[in-house]
Formats: C-alpha cells, sequence, structure tokens
C-alpha cells in the first residue's frame, strides 16, 4: 500500500509540474507541452496533480475540448475505482452494457 501512495504522489507532482511549466511556456511563447503528454499523466493516475494546476495556475481552463477529454479521464477512472470498491465484475457489466 505505501508503494501505490508513493505512486500517486509521484504522479500526481509531475502532473502539476509539467502544467505549470506549460502554462510557463505559453505566457513565454515557447514550444508547448503536448496536450497528449498531459493526457497521459492524467490516464496514469495524475489527474488530481493536473487539475490542481488547472485551477492554481488557470491553465487549460478556458479550453471546452480539453475540459471535455479531462472529464471523461476523471470520470472513467472514479467509475472504476467505484466498481473496485464494491468488487463488481467489470465484464458483467459490460455484458449487461451490450445486451
Amino acid at each position: 500500500m505505501n508503494i501505490l501512495l508513493l505512486y500517486f504522489i509521484l504522479i500526481n507532482s509531475i502532473a502539476f509540474i509539467f502544467a505549470g511549466y506549460d502554462k510557463y511556456l505559453a505566457i513565454n511563447h515557447k514550444r508547448r507541452i503536448s496536450e497528449n503528454t498531459l493526457f497521459g499523466l492524467a490516464t496514469t493516475g495524475g489527474w488530481v496533480g493536473l487539475l490542481l494546476a488547472m485551477i492554481i495556475f488557470r491553465h487549460k481552463t478556458s479550453k471546452p475540448s480539453f475540459i471535455l477529454k479531462f472529464s471523461a479521464i476523471v470520470f472513467i477512472q472514479i467509475a472504476v475505482v467505484v466498481l473496485f470498491i464494491y468488487n463488481v465484475n467489470i465484464f458483467n457489466v459490460a455484458l449487461f452494457l451490450g445486451n
């Protein structure tokens, strides 16, 4: 469990730093970090860090396509965690939704 906590602290810190650095690059009209990199960090568990950076740095908050994709990542991750906590077999859910 300690390794998992360490992983989430690390990945969220990295996501926060990348988003802050991307904001810095945007202000200075430099080459930016790709949105796919930020989405990759969010997908691997760094969505909390990215969300905090978006709020603190006011970064990517006025881009609807980014907000929509980011929200989808967060929703899917929360749904998976809830299904895991309640010990729901995801394959049974997929079969149920497919019918």
